[in-house]
């Protein structure tokens, strides 16, 4: 039987995966920041694919999709398109804040309080 590798050994390939597409944005290595793209957010879809039955997991896995969805569009406006597409960043960026913002404000509190009325109740 093959055996998955652990969420922890994915993500710490995830992190490699991650400084070499911005080292190379930094050292404006063109193609090869474009090539990092899509090893970098498989992996994130794979490690957010390993949370999906931990719902506090999957939000910060998401969120950090959007993140390397911002970073990545940022770097590609930066390379190809004259510094445009910022925009299309900071819709990113502020989709992962907002989803944390969502689940710290309204889901966990939401949650806790169930917790407690069982608690009490029970």
């Amino acid at each position: 039987m093959i055996q998955m590798p652990s969420i922890r050994v994915n993500e710490n390939l995830h992190i490699v995966l991650w400084l070499v597409k911005d080292l190379a944005w930094l050292m404006e290595l063109r193609i090869l920041g474009a090539v990092m793209i899509p090893p970098t957010l498989v992996m994130a879809f794979f490690i957010a694919w390993q949370c999906r039955a931990e719902r506090r997991e999957l939000v910060h896995a998401v969120a950090v999709i959007l993140w390397i969805l911002a970073n990545s569009t940022w770097m590609i406006g930066d390379f190809y398109l004259d510094e445009r597409g910022h925009g299309l960043s900071q819709a990113f960026f502020l989709g992962g804040l907002a989803l944390l913002a969502a689940y710290y404000l309204v889901v966990l509190p939401l949650d806790q309080r169930r917790r407690n009325a069982r608690a009490t109740n029970g």
